[in-house]
């Protein structure tokens, strides 16, 4: 007997999102993985080793989210009253160096700025620190 396991459990409008990120994070990971299960062959369903070890990956990967989040915080705050050069983007395409104290630490969306002479300089900018 045939059966027929071409179905969908979305409707057609949500089919086809298409999201601009340029990295997954954790949360695209754990939507995969429910898209999978609610999508596969009931008379094939994934094998429970599989989908364990899918787990281990997706706990993984949050770990190693937790992990970077901290080692940027500590890096980030670590400078606090020492030099860094650091070259930044002005927003019309031109760079410009800039080399001061760092005079505090803030983070926004996700990502740590550092004040130095009045600007934000982000963290992934700093090209060398001095005492």
């Amino acid at each position: 007997m045939n059966v027929n396991t071409n179905y969908s459990v979305l409707p057609p409008s949500n089919q086809n999102k298409v999201t601009t990120k340029s990295k997954l994070g954790k949360d695209d990971f754990l939507m995969l993985l429910v898209t999978q299960l609610k999508n596969q062959d009931p008379l094939n369903p994934v094998d429970d080793k599989e989908f364990l070890a899918q787990l281990a990956q997706f706990s993984a990967l949050e770990q190693m989210q937790n992990l970077n989040e901290s080692f940027n915080s500590v890096k980030a705050i670590a400078l606090i009253g020492k030099n860094v050069y650091a070259t930044i983007n002005d927003g019309n395409g031109n760079y410009k160096e800039v080399f001061g104290k760092v005079d505090a630490v803030y983070r926004e969306n996700g990502q740590y700025f550092l004040k130095v002479k009045g600007l934000d300089i982000p963290l992934d900018a700093v090209r060398a620190v001095t005492e």
